[in-house]
């Protein structure tokens, strides 16, 4: 079989990863240049790719060789899975692979906002040394106590709680499924008006999509900090700007943003009460040998006949 991996880049950015072991044949591509799509999947079997737009119409212009797409990922939203479907195709991901991570990377955000780090290194930048040569000029207050408003309780949001609660923090959720018995549930709005910090753990959906926006960010204490780890969309960035600006929220730390990279312009690069990191979350080096591996398993689990992880 032959599999043709896009995109290759944005997972093996430091060349950690071999997929010369996945089938008999992989062509490998750095990036995902959609005039190039369909001359780099002819003959090919299975399509691994990451968080690229395979919409309806580049899976009807598919070669007929093509029965298998393979999102290295958890969210699989850019797929046009019906489509995939009506031809065919079997569309699988990669869930659980990054969840130790990425709840890491979220208490790590929150972490930072109570310490003002961000403040703190912008002064350190203009040469102000104040912090050290005066006393403190930034607040810095403890996670004990304080209220964390968790929205999607699925594996990385669990985790997420997990560790907020070791550290003494009270944890409430809402979530359109209560799947678990081990924390509070309560209403959207509730969440957002008694929460110090609001962290997103949903797919993006229709449904979900601007979860977050002017009227939500209205809700929430000004005192209170949002955490974005999951995807950009869940909030709509035009008021989470404006929110920021007029001190309607405290501050914000986004794995993800809207559009990704963000464009230059963007006011989010520059904001002091605002922590953005280039969707890291899930690239950690274990995380991404995970990834590998799960892949693998989906590609064998096709190929046997035992299909896992399919999503269509």
């Amino acid at each position: 079989m032959k599999t043709v991996i896009l995109c290759e880049k944005k997972m093996n950015f430091d060349g950690s990863m071999d997929f010369s072991t996945l089938t008999e044949e992989v062509s490998v591509y750095p990036d995902a240049d959609p005039d190039k799509f369909l001359e780099r999947i002819q003959g090919a079997d299975i399509l691994v790719t990451k968080e690229n737009p395979v919409t309806g119409e580049m899976i009807s212009a598919m070669p007929s060789s093509l029965k298998l797409i393979v999102e290295a990922g958890t969210g699989y939203n850019n797929i046009d899975i019906k489509a995939a479907a009506e031809r065919g195709i079997t569309v699988c991901n990669v869930p659980a692979y990054s969840t130790d991570r990425v709840a890491e990377t979220a208490v790590m955000l929150m972490l930072c906002l109570a310490s003002s780090m961000q403040k703190q290194l912008r002064m350190l930048e203009r040469g102000d040394r104040r912090n050290f040569t005066e006393h403190l000029q930034v607040p810095h207050f403890e996670l004990l106590g304080k209220t964390l408003g968790i929205i999607g309780y699925g594996r990385i949001g669990k985790k997420t709680a997990e560790i907020c609660r070791a550290m003494g923090m009270k944890i409430i959720t809402y979530s359109r499924t209560q799947r678990y018995g081990d924390v509070e549930y309560v209403p959207l709005n509730d969440l957002l008006r008694e929460s110090d910090f609001i962290s997103l753990h949903c797919p993006l959906t229709d449904a979900t999509r601007h979860i977050i926006d002017s009227g939500a960010l209205q809700v929430m204490k000004p005192s209170a900090f949002l955490i974005n780890t999951s995807r950009g969309a869940l909030i709509d960035e035009e008021a989470l700007i404006e929110a920021l600006r007029s001190g309607s929220i405290a501050g914000a730390a986004l794995d993800v943003q809207e559009t990704e990279p963000p464009e230059e312009s963007n006011p989010l690069y520059d904001m002091e009460n605002v922590i953005i990191t280039p969707h890291m979350g899930w690239k950690g080096y274990e995380t991404r040998q995970r990834l590998l591996s799960i892949i693998r398993e989906d590609i064998n689990g096709f190929r046997s006949g035992n299909i896992i992880n399919k999503v269509n």
